[in-house]
């Protein structure tokens, strides 16, 4: 993305990593292509992610393919990122493993095209570390299974989201994650968050078309 800096028009990149998880080898590699193209500035993403920063538009295509990409990654306008706390593998408060299914949501959903951005937030646990009601897929889990929040939004004007589903298996959240989103998808406007949808649509609307679809 084009970044104005006060000398000239510089690009961000943001790589990965998935849900924050990083390995050495990753680490070596990220630092190792810094060094070589002196990258200015690395900075954590509040979705769990690393961006290069200050990179000029050739350089940021070199970054990529000596990363391991042809190219910057390419995909409709849908799911911005999906942020997800260890959860029950490695936390010890987590009773559902959100690791687990933040890659199951991004390989059945991420390349659904949606109006507008699209943030994900998973909690293991109700603790909510990953800020749920104020994403606009907000997925945390209690013993029974996981509780699914639609619109939210933490920004300029905040809405917290509204449950619209509870103690679902990771196979059933999917499957009412992807008719909620294809919901918001056929009456949204273009570019409207999913707060704002909701801001003008009926709980009972969105609930009635999951009931009925």
């Amino acid at each position: 993305m084009p970044n104005n800096t006060s000398h000239n028009k510089t690009y961000s990149i943001v790589p990965g990593p998935k849900m924050g998880m990083v390995t050495p080898d990753f680490l070596e590699a990220i630092a190792r292509v810094a060094r070589r193209h002196n990258v200015p500035l690395l900075k954590f993403t509040e979705a769990q992610r690393l961006a290069f920063i200050g990179q000029t538009p050739e350089e940021t295509e070199l970054i990529w393919q000596e990363l391991g990409h042809s190219t910057g990654p390419k995909k409709p306008v849908g799911i911005h990122y999906i942020k997800a706390c260890p959860g029950k593998t490695w936390c010890k408060y987590g009773v559902q493993d959100s690791l687990s299914l933040g890659a199951k949501i991004e390989g059945a959903l991420l390349n659904l095209a949606l109006p507008a951005k699209t943030k994900v937030g998973i909690s293991g646990c109700s603790m909510n570390c990953c800020e749920g009601f104020i994403r606009d897929i907000g997925i945390f889990g209690r013993k029974n299974g996981w509780t699914l929040v639609f619109g939210g939004n933490g920004a300029g004007r905040p809405r917290f989201g509204d449950i619209i589903s509870e103690d679902l298996t990771d196979e059933q959240l999917l499957i009412v994650m992807e008719k909620a989103l294809k919901y918001y998808s056929a009456h949204a406007r273009k570019r409207e968050r999913t707060a704002r949808f909701m801001d003008r649509t009926p709980l009972s609307a969105l609930q009635n078309a999951l009931a009925a679809s």
